[in-house]
């Protein structure tokens, strides 16, 4: 029983770790966690195994080098998580199902139904966070600010899907904190951005 607990308390992370990332970087995390499956790195459960077939990772790798690319130009980077708000949110939902469907003969539907909503949360959250924090970044005139917060999240998916599974105990409360900074992030900079499309934006002209 102490080998399932540890191993299901491994899943959960999972589920969590890929909702999160996919926020952030879905295509790193799709490749990411097929790859590791595919090398024998991972033994994924039987609702992410579709993500080690050939198709699937060639497919997810292209998109993870047009991504990476794409999320280094100012503007550029904005629109691409404009148009992913409708892909990266049911994703990281899927993900996080597919990592608790069936898992370990405990009550599948249960655990998959909450681990898809709590996934949707949080690429929500991770998501949101990232959007605000980018398009602010792109009101500077210099590139570097967003070739180095691009950089940081390309770090950060992968240490955190390690820790999730190497580390759950550790993964944790570093979750915690990435939703809770994720949070300030998006209150912060939605009152910038607003703020400062108030300030650009046409007044209306007074009645004579």
């Amino acid at each position: 029983m102490e080998n399932l607990n540890l191993e299901l308390s491994h899943l959960v992370a999972l589920a969590a770790a890929l909702g999160w990332a996919s926020g952030l970087r879905l295509y790193a995390v799709v490749f990411m966690t097929g790859a590791a499956g595919f090398m024998g790195w991972l033994p994924l459960p039987p609702g992410l195994q579709v993500l080690q077939h050939p198709v699937v990772m060639g497919a997810s790798f292209l998109m993870f080098v047009v991504e990476f690319v794409a999320d280094k130009i100012p503007g550029v980077d904005t629109l691409w998580d404009t148009v992913h708000t409708f892909i990266r949110i049911p994703a990281g939902a899927a993900l996080a199902f597919g990592a608790l469907n069936g898992a370990f003969g405990v009550d599948g539907d249960t655990w998959a139904v909450l681990a898809a909503l709590a996934g949707g949360t949080l690429a929500a959250t991770s998501h949101a966070a990232k959007a605000t924090t980018r398009a602010a970044a792109n009101t500077s005139p210099e590139p570097f600010s967003n070739i180095g917060l691009s950089l940081l999240g390309d770090a950060a998916v992968p240490v955190m899907l390690w820790l999730a599974w190497e580390h759950p105990f550790v993964f944790w409360p570093l979750l915690v904190l990435a939703v809770v900074l994720a949070l300030v992030l998006i209150v912060v900079f939605f009152k910038f951005l607003r703020a400062l499309f108030r300030r650009f934006s046409p007044q209306p002209q007074a009645a004579a």
